[in-house]
């Protein structure tokens, strides 16, 4: 795809987030709103995949970790119009028996969704496993992972990239979304996370950094990613993103980080976001 054609299907995502997350009256708009663009790059783009014969082991391909796992009406549109599910499915996010639950489980069954998770912290960890998994296996297929700077707050994420700095994880791919704010409010009062380059770099990761609301930036930056890889280092992307892309009233605030619109505000957040590909 050209960038034009990416950019019209990101388009489309943030809208089937809104509809996502006003039909089930839950849900977490503001960071799916923000890593849209990333995603679209990441799975229409730049990951080597197959979505019509899935595997939970992944080998063979590229694969994908969401540690932020809050944040799945961005990942379930993302994989749905790439083909892992049909897309009129997404109608049944977070409803009863669905399989697109708040927080993605492989227990449904759900092709592309490979681990729980959620509780955050953890996602990282597995990534790494999947790596080291592929490095034993002789497969030449990267590992991506997403995590959300808040999430950074907890601990075993350190203990994570320590590891994989110490032992050179280096066909792992890590992008932070740098949005700045959680639940709570922004992330540099509610818990300061210092200098993120600095940090990794000093546990041996080569890091980059990228604006993720700007397509042909994401798509540069995650090639780019890919050409360093297998080079004795895990890679990590700092990504700068805007909580609530797109819709001028979730913009700039932590209030929608988990917070479902009503009918009025989902009607003016769709007026916002053209239709591109077609609702569901």
């Amino acid at each position: 795809m050209d960038i034009k054609e990416l950019q019209d299907v990101a388009a489309q995502v943030r809208r089937d987030i809104i509809r996502m997350v006003h039909g089930a009256k839950s849900g977490h708009p503001g960071g799916s709103l923000g890593c849209a663009d990333f995603l679209t790059a990441l799975y229409f783009q730049i990951m080597d995949i197959d979505p019509e014969h899935f595997t939970r082991e992944g080998q063979g391909e590229d694969m994908f970790f969401l540690s932020n796992g809050h944040i799945t009406p961005v990942l379930y549109s993302v994989m749905a119009r790439r083909g892992y599910f049909p897309i009129p499915e997404l109608a049944t996010f977070r409803k009863l028996h669905t399989r697109l639950q708040g927080h993605p489980t492989p227990v449904e069954g759900l092709p592309g969704i490979r681990i729980a998770s959620g509780s955050l912290g953890q996602g990282l960890s597995v990534a790494i496993g999947a790596a080291l998994a592929k490095t034993a296996n002789k497969d030449p297929h990267l590992v991506f992972a997403l995590t959300g700077d808040g999430e950074l707050q907890e601990g075993q994420i350190w203990e994570a990239v320590m590891f994989a700095g110490a032992k050179k994880v280096d066909n792992l791919i890590v992008t932070v979304d740098n949005n700045g704010k959680q639940i709570d409010g922004p992330t540099d009062q509610v818990c300061n996370l210092g200098r993120l380059r600095t940090k990794f770099e000093a546990n041996d990761w080569l890091v980059l950094e990228m604006d993720g609301n700007d397509m042909k930036k994401c798509v540069q930056t995650l090639t780019l990613a890919k050409t360093l890889a297998h080079n004795r280092k895990p890679i990590a992307i700092i990504m700068k993103t805007e909580m609530g892309k797109g819709v001028d009233f979730m913009e700039g605030t932590h209030k929608w980080h988990g917070s479902a619109p009503n009918d009025e505000q989902a009607a003016a957040a769709l007026a916002q976001l053209p239709e591109t590909l077609g609702d569901y």
